[in-house]
């Protein structure tokens, strides 16, 4: 399992500050969708200098021109790039395809699907590597987890890695590791804590027991 730190309300020199604590803790850090709107690739560009051992997902949400967007983020340093479920299948193939010449990733975004039993068949034979659960801060304000989305989709899923993102912080975890995702998403549970460094290191320690 791996701890994904989002990182989207600072800016590019508060990331990299943040990092300087946080990097020991996570396995991939994700340049959130804010930061990319803020500080574009160069955001990519300096977490992959100064933090070369770490992942990188660039959270572009792909929703058009897959091959050429996904080679934006993947020319500067991204390991991963994300595409959303609600889009055509051509555009997950072609960021798929261009993934392959890159030797990265792909994440699909599954946030705002309504039916997960018959989309994630289809997206998993596009040949996509990760498939993520995804409950959006506006529908956290609501009440809402990602709790039952995990357990829905892990009932399909049958040979990509699964991600959760959602709200997760140190309190919560726990019903998550157990649902033992491969992909572990945390950003406002350890960037807006108290302590985020002894906040990563709790999650990481539940992790790893």
């Amino acid at each position: 399992m791996k701890l994904q730190l989002a990182i989207d309300e600072l800016n590019v020199e508060e990331a990299l500050t943040a990092l300087e604590t946080l990097a020991p803790y996570v396995d991939i850090v994700e340049v959130g969708t804010p930061l990319l709107i803020d500080a574009g690739r160069d955001a990519i560009r300096q977490i992959h200098k100064k933090f070369p051992e770490l992942k990188i997902l660039c959270d572009a949400k792909i929703m058009d021109a897959g091959a050429y967007e996904a080679r934006l983020a993947y020319e500067v340093g991204a390991e991963y790039v994300t595409v959303l479920g609600v889009t055509d299948d051509l555009t997950i193939k072609e960021c798929v395809n261009e993934a392959k010449k890159y030797g990265k990733k792909v994440m699909v975004d599954m946030i705002c699907i309504p039916d997960l039993a018959a989309r994630v068949p289809v997206i998993e034979a596009l040949g996509v590597d990760v498939i993520a659960v995804h409950t959006g801060v506006d529908q956290q304000a609501m009440g809402r987890t990602p709790l039952d989305d995990l357990i829905e989709i892990q009932k399909h899923v049958k040979s990509c890695q699964v991600a959760v993102a959602g709200g997760i912080n140190s309190k919560t975890v726990g019903q998550y590791i157990a649902r033992q995702p491969d992909i572990l998403i945390v950003g406002g549970g350890i960037l807006k804590s108290e302590n985020p460094m002894e906040e990563a290191g709790r999650i990481r320690k539940l992790m790893e027991d």
